[in-house]
């Protein structure tokens, strides 16, 4: 369940597509124990490593979560299925009745429950806002959930579900981290970040969380208008 590619309009000289069409270099990929990601290095004389953890069943969330944290660590199924279950309907955003099986595909709710047990919160992006307000310095990460075709095996099929895809800062550069793209995919500088950010929101039934610390959202400064 991928995102929205990024469109090559923004993207100025570097081709249409994938990362080899953008100019990019090979990637070297190492396996990270934990949560069944990779550390991908880049291939300047002093790459960053980055975490980027692949789709595995509906576990979207998961991943998402791994990867904006970039530690494959620090959730597991067991954790978010945990969440799940002590969560009541009463408490939940959008009351729902999937997972039961602990298969995946877990909502809002249980993101920002298991963000709460880092001393994290999730901040809800107002789409009517424009993201050049948002105070980048003092945002962990992004959680996007965007609409994405359904898959059997190789077959895309003519369904969409809502799919959960990381992104953040790394060395300097921001990557969108989906698990669902075969390697890290730069974004770029802050700017470029929020043009894909617009881009992004302009999809429908397209929805942006911050990842903040407690002690941003409770002083607003994810904020830079105040």
């Amino acid at each position: 369940m991928g995102s929205a590619p990024y469109p090559a309009g923004e993207w100025k000289g570097k081709g249409r597509g994938g990362l080899q069409e953008l100019g990019c270099m090979p990637w070297k990929v190492s396996k990270q124990k934990g949560g069944g990601g990779e550390v991908v290095v880049g291939p300047s004389l002093t790459p960053p490593a980055i975490y980027h953890e692949k789709q595995r069943r509906e576990l979207c969330a998961l991943h998402a979560l791994n990867n904006v944290f970039q530690d494959g660590t620090a959730f597991s199924r067991d954790t978010l299925q945990e969440i799940y279950q002590r969560l009541s309907p009463s408490t939940m955003v959008t009351p729902h009745k999937k997972s039961m099986l602990g298969n995946g595909n877990y909502d809002v709710n249980v993101i920002m429950a298991a963000l709460q047990t880092r001393g994290f919160e999730a901040v809800w992006w107002d789409k009517r806002r424009d993201v050049g307000s948002i105070e980048l310095s003092n945002v962990e990460g992004f959680i996007l959930n965007v609409p994405s075709n359904l898959r059997w095996g190789p077959l895309r099929l003519p369904l969409k579900r809502q799919h959960w895809i990381g992104v953040r800062e790394v060395g300097g550069v921001y990557y969108n981290l989906d698990s669902k793209l075969r390697n890290p995919q730069p974004i770029g500088n802050p700017d470029e970040l929020r043009k894909f950010l617009r881009q992004q929101l302009r999809g429908k039934n397209c929805e942006l969380l911050l990842v903040v610390s407690e002690e941003v959202e409770a002083h607003q400064t994810w904020r830079s208008d105040g």
